[in-house]
């Protein structure tokens, strides 16, 4: 590690208590989504902008669901890279399950709870702090640094970074780094693309006594749920370099997501999410209505699965469904030049070296690989992710900003 870089090092160790206080403090700003009011924590983000005397900029196309953006260019003509992050996190109901406070940020035994602690408020932690670092010795480096702060990710909605794609294209760049949930020990190059699918059923109702009498809207709604099962039997066509880096990466895919994770990278996933249907036990249901979330693996689009839902939804005439979201898988080389870096950098600050895999969920990183742009996703384990008692390590937090540090310095290090 050359000498700027162990200086970087040195600065964050120093500023340890400081990082921390942001996280936590971030933690505390709900910003669940639905609704997706992210306007406190946005303001969080502001006040640490407005410390170091950082300009701006707040666009809200959605009142509620602000985004943060700022920029500098460096010293010397170069490329120019994108840090991007999310500022939304799941909801978390009543809380009911966890056993901290999912808005607390508390510190405890050396893990900082909360609801966004790894989803991806870590991330954008470490995306902020690699902006401040960099603008002070932007005297040194090459090309342009962008730092993109948005919401409505969790949705997969219009008011984030894709109204940033399509109103504000200087956020794109030539290389995109992103925190999100990877574990240490995997840096995603790709991802599998969301297939949202809406359905209803509906028959006549009847007494419950008389099941001769109408068929259960519930019972059918069952029959689609179990056939849309066997869309995990699809087989993607290979891409033999892509297949051969998931293939590689089997057992570390497994460590970092659990057992199994590393065959339904490569397989369709069937998740009912929700299911509303009936009104009291003694009746035949005349009505359900469910929500299906596939994942497409790549090399698989949504008119080839949507062939096989067509066929499964003709078997039930008192079916219907329509597609509520899409987004195509999607893929950079796995050793592109920002992966590189963050697998030096990771092996270099804790002796881990992430190896190149497929992530199993959606991040926006997915829009820069859609203009052809390498993204990188490196951030925490995904603990608690979606689930109660959602936390991230100390030692993964600082071990997260300082890969994020280190490799963005090595990019912009670079004139090309």
């Amino acid at each position: 590690m050359d000498e700027a870089k162990q200086r970087l090092v040195q600065r964050i160790e120093r500023d340890r208590e400081r990082l921390l206080d942001f996280f936590r403090g971030f933690i505390r700003c709900p910003s669940p989504n639905p609704p997706g009011d992210t306007r406190l924590a946005v303001k969080h983000i502001q006040h640490l902008l407005d410390e170091h005397r950082v300009e701006h900029r707040v666009i809200a196309p959605n009142e509620i669901m602000p985004n943060v953006v700022a920029a500098f260019d460096a010293a010397k003509p170069g490329r120019h890279l994108a840090l991007n992050g999310h500022i939304d996190v799941f909801p978390v109901g009543d809380g009911a399950g966890w056993t901290r406070d999912p808005w607390g940020g508390e510190l405890v035994d050396g893990k900082i709870y909360g609801r966004g602690a790894c989803d991806m408020k870590c991330g954008t932690t470490a995306s902020l702090f690699t902006f401040l670092y960099l603008r002070e010795m932007r005297e040194q480096l090459h090309g342009r640094l962008t730092l993109s702060a948005v919401s409505d990710e969790e949705t997969f909605g219009p008011w984030g970074a894709r109204y940033l794609f399509e109103h504000h294209p200087e956020v794109i760049g030539d290389c995109c780094l992103n925190g999100e949930p990877s574990s240490p020990y995997t840096l995603r190059f790709g991802e599998k693309g969301p297939l949202w699918l809406e359905f209803k059923v509906r028959t006549k109702g009847a007494h419950g006594a008389y099941t001769h009498a109408s068929k259960s809207a519930i019972g059918i709604a069952a029959q689609v749920i179990a056939d849309l099962a066997e869309l995990s039997e699809l087989a993607p066509p290979e891409n033999s370099n892509l297949a051969a880096a998931l293939d590689q990466a089997a057992e570390v895919i497994d460590k970092a997501y659990g057992a199994g994770a590393s065959r339904i990278v490569r397989r369709v996933t069937v998740n009912p999410g929700i299911v509303k249907g009936g009104l009291k036990v003694n009746m035949v249901a005349a009505e359900c209505d469910f929500e299906v979330d596939l994942r497409l693996p790549n090399g698989l689009d949504d008119k080839r699965v949507l062939a096989e839902v067509e066929k499964i939804v003709r078997r039930y005439p008192e079916a219907s469904y329509k597609v509520a979201n899409y987004n195509p898988p999607s893929w950079c080389p796995p050793d592109t030049e920002m992966a590189r870096y963050v697998q030096e950098n990771a092996r270099a600050v804790s002796g881990i070296e992430p190896v190149p895999v497929i992530s199993l969920g959606g991040t926006d990183a997915r829009l820069w690989r859609y203009r052809d742009v390498p993204a990188i996703v490196y951030g925490p384990s995904p603990t608690g992710m979606g689930s109660i008692d959602e936390h991230v390590t100390v030692e993964e937090f600082f071990h997260v900003v300082k890969s994020h540090v280190l490799s963005a310095y090595d990019y912009m290090s670079r004139a090309s």
